[in-house]
């Protein structure tokens, strides 16, 4: 990764090129225009998500006592916070923007991941502060990675294959259909490969991708590995692998550490989801 100084010159130029140049328009807040611009604020909360910088308020101590020179209207970390969750979709139109100068890969995936909010024995009944739109809300769900109940949701992702690049994402119910999430993933895409993992096998499905020429690559179970030769089984450790890479990226403790997203609300979740999927997406394109 770039040096902290080129670092935040890098991704504050990118970022604010695509909003000066129109391609990414954010809608004027009410009241008087913010000393620190929209541009600084996306760049800080980018850049701590790069350094998989836990703490907010650490990290915007640290901006005020060592990059003064290139912020110097830095708000309170109050103030940040807020503007921060207003411009949560700002985060994600950028990632579109950035992804669409790449072609997309013809072979995808696609896989869901946990997403704790707390741990499953401090849940006492219903928290407003954990409902989203459309009647989502945190739940109870079985995380197979780990073999452990979790509270929380899940992050489903459809990646390039070769790129690793995030196309489509969303925050989903903790115990959810993973065929209706793909579903919804691949809306408007056909004539593509996509390799799943066992969870996504069933009839509807397969008929579902047939008609819209996605041809299903199915990881094999174990039992069926079992009786393949070894060279055969090499390779489909290998494609198992690039699944599991891009959330290791995402969320693992070597990679932007999303799972610590300390967040304590379901807005403040999305927020910090949108924006570790741009500092993702700058990981990927290679451009820190």
């Amino acid at each position: 990764m770039l040096a902290l100084t080129d670092l935040f010159v890098e991704v504050y130029v990118r970022i604010d090129d695509a909003i000066v140049s129109g391609a990414v328009v954010i809608p004027p807040r009410p009241g008087p225009r913010p000393a620190c611009s929209d541009a600084e604020v996306l760049t800080i909360a980018v850049v701590r998500h790069l350094l998989a910088r836990r703490s907010e308020r650490r990290f915007l101590r640290e901006v005020r006592r060592e990059w003064r020179h290139y912020f110097p209207q830095l708000p309170g970390q109050s103030e940040f916070n807020r503007r921060v969750r207003w411009l949560w979709g700002a985060f994600e139109l950028l990632r579109q923007h950035f992804t669409a100068t790449q072609l997309a890969d013809s072979w995808q995936q696609i896989d869901t991941s946990a997403l704790p909010v707390k741990h499953p024995s401090r849940h006492r009944g219903p928290e407003a502060q954990w409902e989203g739109p459309n009647a989502l809300r945190a739940g109870f769900g079985r995380d197979a990675a780990h073999g452990e109940w979790f509270f929380g949701f899940r992050l489903a992702i459809r990646t390039d294959l070769g790129s690793h690049l995030v196309r489509a994402w969303s925050l989903v119910p903790a115990a959810v259909d993973e065929r209706r999430v793909a579903e919804e993933l691949l809306d408007g895409l056909h004539d593509l490969v996509l390799l799943l993992d066992r969870g996504f096998v069933g009839r509807a499905f397969a008929a579902w991708c047939a008609a819209r020429r996605i041809r299903v690559v199915l990881a094999p179970s174990k039992t069926e590995r079992r009786h393949l030769p070894a060279a055969l089984r090499h390779g489909i450790a290998a494609w198992r692998n690039r699944i599991e890479t891009a959330f290791g990226e995402i969320t693992g403790i070597d990679g932007l550490q999303l799972a610590w997203h300390g967040a304590h609300t379901f807005w403040g979740l999305l927020t910090r989801t949108a924006a570790t999927l741009l500092a993702h997406t700058f990981l990927r394109l290679a451009w820190v």
